[in-house]
């Protein structure tokens, strides 16, 4: 018996064709009647999800659809990953952030992480988090020559801060070779975030400065933190954030060359630092985009070979974190750290579920890093390279959005740079147009927020955290949060608690039978309380909703029923709120009941109805 070359594992089925499919989609969408009697096109233009920053996924995706020019893992054009196995047989790189200006708790913070499977310690230095020259304390237990240190100290102490960590390891005789890290130098994230009155000339000078001592000295320790964040916390889609750090990458490597190193010295400079989201395909693209975006900087720039693939750490988005509900954020964080591991990231830090409310405490820092060793140890992610590779739809994703970076990328460089962009406001313009478009679909809770716009819980109890003593951000970027105008509403509706001693509600009048009232009963309950509102519901005749309406004690009344029911009850209903004292009756369905003063359906504007609601009850700003 012969065994055939290859298996074809559909052999005796006939080939299926796109247009079958397309005429199996059509006739299901006729049914539902959102196919057009004129429509033309393809079927899949009306189940297309059209991305912010121009890209569209496709609802179906084929071998015709995959992209040439991935490479394999390890080799030019690094869209396949960094090294041949991945970055790290073991695991990545698990690197715990650290802020906490008491010096003694940071430390044992440092050696609970050490010792529980954290790999690298990302240290925030200067105003409120860990005070200049605190290294020698925090670090007094720890192998400089086993645990790469990440450095974040700002324009005002970075040079002394990567003074203070060498120092430390000449002292203990670590050879300089053997240090490695990074110092975080980076004079243009820092204008962003930072200090919008930056000398990023001089920034500039000191970087370089330092580049030059890593090359000579310490080959194993990088300068520069190419920290693309302050873009994406300022709003920014995934091409925008690609976009912004190739303009940045580009400016050090200029002001590194002119510092008399050469472009592969240089390139080995750079560590490049991402934001990831609980949308796991978005990230493994952006993370896969960006190393085939930096490649071809490199060879632009006359580098091939290993000193081309750019070495990343992601971290898990502020914008997406939120301070109601927070337990939610583990499940956001680790969404977040799996698109990072599957996208090929050398180093992932996954903030504490808390990180919103203020400093973690041991269990939330327990389960950040719990959340990346049980995604190595258990879900073996690391022991398969590249695992997106060969998914036609992360393959076309991450052609287009390399696609439109480059574009991106290029009309910075032509408007005069990214420090041009950056100062003359084009880039914050941008930003801004990108997340007004956002807001509205978080207003309208197309993309809902779980815990805080869509499923609140008003009796949950937040846990107790010291608030972060750092500043705000005084840097050209704003920082936006997707949940942060429904957590205002909260903030406000809370207020009135503490300061009456009884929160605002709107009563709901039940409408008809109760399983065919349950849908919009749910969905104004559901609404409502996300602005922080209680909901008291009542069912029976207009006398005993008006009688209800009055026991609840607020003027806001939201009529829930079937459509039947309106056209029926809504009038009387209506009425006897109104004379029961009702200033606001509104209905929970589409416009067109002159009955109402208002309504609550599907792709309303919630904020803009909440914040009707609590005016209305008199609930102060």
């Amino acid at each position: 018996m012969t065994q055939p070359s290859t298996l074809a594992l559909a052999d005796e089925f006939p080939p299926a064709t796109r247009e079958q499919w397309r005429e199996l989609i059509a006739g299901v969408l006729r049914k539902s009647g959102r196919l057009p009697e004129d429509h033309t096109g393809p079927v899949e233009e009306l189940l297309a999800t059209r991305l912010g920053d121009g890209v569209t996924i496709a609802p179906l995706y084929t071998a015709e659809d995959a992209p040439e020019g991935a490479g394999v893992p390890g080799v030019d054009p690094f869209v396949r990953g960094a090294r041949p196995l991945g970055a790290n047989p073991d695991g990545w790189d698990l690197r715990q952030r650290h802020a906490d200006p008491d010096q003694a708790a940071t430390a044992e913070a440092v050696l609970a992480d050490l010792e529980n499977g954290v790999t690298s310690l990302w240290l925030v230095l200067g105003e409120g988090a860990l005070p200049p020259g605190s290294l020698p304390t925090v670090l007094a237990d720890v192998l400089l020559d086993m645990a790469p240190i990440a450095l974040d100290a700002g324009p005002e102490h970075t040079e002394a801060a990567a003074r203070d960590l060498v120092d430390l390891a000449r002292r203990r005789e670590v050879p300089g070779d053997a240090l490695t890290g990074v110092l975080g130098a980076d004079p243009f994230g820092w204008l962003a975030g930072r200090d919008a009155e930056l000398d990023v000339d001089a920034a500039l000078r000191t970087a370089a400065e330092l580049a030059g001592r890593c090359a000579r000295d310490w080959p194993n320790l990088r300068a520069i933190s190419v920290d693309a964040t302050p873009v994406h916390n300022a709003g920014a889609e995934d091409a925008q954030e690609l976009a912004y750090s190739l303009a940045a990458g580009v400016a050090y490597l200029r002001a590194l060359t002119e510092s008399g190193l050469s472009t592969a010295d240089a390139l080995r400079q750079l560590e490049f630092r991402y934001a990831a989201t609980a949308d796991q395909f978005a990230t493994i693209a952006k993370l896969r985009a960006a190393r085939g975006l930096w490649a071809r900087v490199a060879r632009e720039c006359g580098v091939t070979g290993e000193q081309a693939a750019q070495r990343q750490h992601v971290v898990g988005s502020e914008v997406m974190v939120t301070a109601r509900d927070p337990w939610v954020n583990m499940l956001r964080g680790t969404l977040a750290c799996f698109g990072a591991g599957v996208g090929g990231a050398d180093s992932v830090t996954v903030p504490p579920f808390d990180a919103a409310l203020g400093l973690p405490d041991p269990f939330s820092r327990r389960i950040a890093r719990n959340t990346q060793s049980l995604l190595i140890a258990e879900s073996h992610l690391a022991r398969v390279v590249d695992p997106a590779g060969g998914s036609w739809y992360v393959e076309r994703l991450t052609a287009d959005l390399a696609r439109r970076a480059w574009s991106a990328f290029t009309e910075i460089e032509r408007a005069g740079g990214v420090a041009t962009a950056l100062r003359d406001g084009s880039l914050a313009e941008a930003l801004a147009a990108t997340w007004g478009k956002r807001e509205r679909r978080l207003a309208t809770r197309k993309e809902p927020v779980l815990g805080v716009s869509e499923f609140p819980n008003l009796t949950e109890k937040l846990p107790n955290r010291t608030p972060d003593p750092r500043p705000a951000p005084r840097g050209l970027l704003p920082r936006v949060r997707r949940a942060a105008a429904f957590e205002a509403l909260r903030d406000r509706a809370d207020a009135h608690v503490a300061a009456t001693g009884a929160r605002p509600g709107v009563f709901l009048a039940t409408l008809g039978s109760a399983a065919s009232a349950t849908a919009r009963v749910g969905f104004a309950t559901n609404l409502f309380q996300a602005g922080g509102l209680d909901t008291p519901s009542a069912a029976g005749t207009p006398e005993e909703l008006a009688a209800a309406f009055a026991e609840a004690g607020t003027p806001v009344a939201c009529l829930c029923g079937a459509d039947p029911s309106y056209a029926e009850s809504a009038g009387p209903v209506a009425e006897a709120l109104r004379t029961a004292g009702a200033t606001k009756v509104i209905l929970a369905g589409k416009p067109g009941t002159s009955t109402a003063d208002g309504y609550v359906f599907a792709g309303c504007d919630a904020v803009e109805v909440l914040t009707a609601v609590l005016d209305e009850l008199g609930v102060a700003k």
